[in-house]
């Protein structure tokens, strides 16, 4: 097994995990509130939610990007369907200075050079310039905890979190993963409502 990045954050720990069959029918979630639950489980772009909400632009801190020979620890299963050599990609996601979401995706390589040529732009925008049609399927809905997550969102975890993949012409192009800050509350409300 190769070395791990010194770069690439490790993925964070799951605390709790949707059964993929409740989340593919739409019963995940059933705690969340409703503007939780289209956040994390529908198939809009986080970006452009993000934007939408805080009236602000997304700014891309790009963590890293690096080569993977195989899926590491904490990869959500549907890697295991992309075609090899893998690429991970970091971010960190931002609105006007404050950190909302951090996200990690799972590229075929001659995909991700295709697709992210400005590496510091979020990916729907670089897979939407073309205005070419693609498919989202949201497979995951978790809890997830990592110390480094806690530090840069500035709160305690558990943090919501979901994977999903792009499909483009019935082809799965890749994985992504997201994990969304708690101070999402100022304009979602609280996720789980008293």
């Amino acid at each position: 097994m190769a070395p791990a990045s010194a770069l690439l954050l490790p993925s964070p720990s799951p605390l709790w995990q949707a059964p993929l069959a409740e989340v593919l029918e739409a019963q995940a979630g059933q705690g969340l509130s409703g503007a939780w639950k289209l956040l994390l489980l529908g198939d809009g772009s986080p970006t452009r939610h993000l934007q939408l909400l805080t009236g602000l632009p997304v700014e891309v801190d790009l963590i890293a990007m690096e080569r993977e020979p195989a899926a590491g620890p904490g990869a959500p299963a549907e890697v295991a369907e992309l075609e090899r050599p893998l690429l991970r990609r970091q971010v960190w996601l931002r609105c006007g200075g404050q950190t909302l979401a951090w996200a990690e995706s799972w590229w075929n390589q001659a995909e991700a050079d295709q697709h992210l040529r400005q590496r510091d732009q979020p990916i729907w925008r670089s897979l939407t310039a073309g205005r070419t049609e693609l498919y989202r399927e949201v497979d995951g809905l978790a809890q997830v905890q990592a110390p480094w997550l806690a530090e840069r969102f500035g709160a305690a975890g558990p943090f919501w979190s979901r994977h999903y993949r792009f499909f483009r012409s019935g082809r799965e192009l890749t994985v992504i993963r997201e994990v969304f800050s708690p101070a999402l509350e100022r304009w979602l409300g609280a996720a789980q409502p008293a």
